[in-house]
């Protein structure tokens, strides 16, 4: 269950410093998408100020497509993703904002991922790590034990599985275990997605989600779901609390949608455009 008043309602007085600063490093040439989904959950979660960096060439589309969001030009490889030369430029911008979210669509290129590897000790806020931020994270779990702070984990069973080096199967065959022990083992939170998705604390604590439907299984939807956490991060949420509200309001999200669109044929834009309505639901009747 989700206690009730995780996300208070707004003060009158409130201004958008207040709804938290939100930094996303996401996109690639060839997956720009991911980018834009990422921060349009954030938005949607009801962050106040949100600044995606991403690769220069990307930064014109960006700007055209995110009305309502900053964009950082970020150094890229010839292949058209983050360059290692963005380091020190991620590090600067994590230290402003209060929450980071790290990995939709950056791509598998060897020099982004070496790039991931030295970022992530080095950002000391609330993070997420999700997409290639985990397969960049796969070749060296380790890393997670040289933060200073505990992070979110976001995996589908494939990464899952590549994070353990055991297979897909073996994940879905044991959920709740896998996530639940990995969780305490390297002291973060992880969110295995999928149906009844399992969110599971360093401390034991583990919440299984009953809401989404299949017409969720769409390119994009986890892209929003890493949003709409980082985004409830930034609201000063705790860890565990962000990461089980924003998988809770995510399917109820997609619940609403598909009342009103069906399963076939929804896809991830149609969800992040009923996040208002999801958090409305949840704030006046609280489960």
């Amino acid at each position: 269950m989700i206690p009730a008043g995780l996300l208070p309602p707004r003060q009158p007085e409130a201004h958008k410093g207040d709804a938290g600063r939100v930094l996303i490093v996401a996109g690639s040439m060839h997956y720009s998408g991911a980018a834009a989904l990422c921060v349009l959950g954030a938005l949607r979660a009801g962050a106040g100020l949100v600044t995606l960096a991403t690769p220069k060439s990307l930064h014109g589309p960006m700007v055209q497509k995110l009305t309502e969001a900053m964009c950082i030009p970020l150094p890229e490889t010839r292949e058209g993703s983050v360059s290692i030369q963005a380091l020190p430029e991620l590090a600067r911008l994590g230290d402003r904002a209060e929450a980071v979210a790290i990995g939709p669509g950056l791509s598998q290129e060897a020099q982004t991922k070496t790039l991931l590897r030295q970022l992530l000790p080095k950002i000391v806020k609330p993070l997420v790590v999700d997409a290639d931020g985990l397969n960049a994270l796969a070749e060296e779990v380790d890393l997670l034990r040289r933060r200073t702070l505990p992070c979110i984990l976001t995996p589908h069973p494939g990464e899952m599985a590549r994070l353990i080096r055991q297979s897909a199967e073996a994940v879905q065959s044991d959920r709740e275990r896998i996530a639940g022990e990995f969780a305490k083992k390297y002291q973060v939170v992880v969110v295995l997605k999928g149906h009844r998705s399992v969110v599971a604390n360093f401390d034991g604590t583990l919440y299984v989600n009953e809401t989404g439907n299949p017409g969720m299984a769409s390119g994009g939807s986890g892209d929003v779901l890493t949003g709409m956490i980082v985004g409830l991060l930034g609201q000063r949420l705790s860890l565990f609390d962000a990461a089980r509200l924003g998988v809770y309001l995510h399917g109820l999200a997609g619940d609403l949608a598909a009342r009103e669109k069906g399963e076939i044929g929804l896809i991830a834009s149609d969800v992040a455009d009923r996040i208002p309505l999801a958090i409305r639901q949840y704030q006046s009747s609280p489960t």
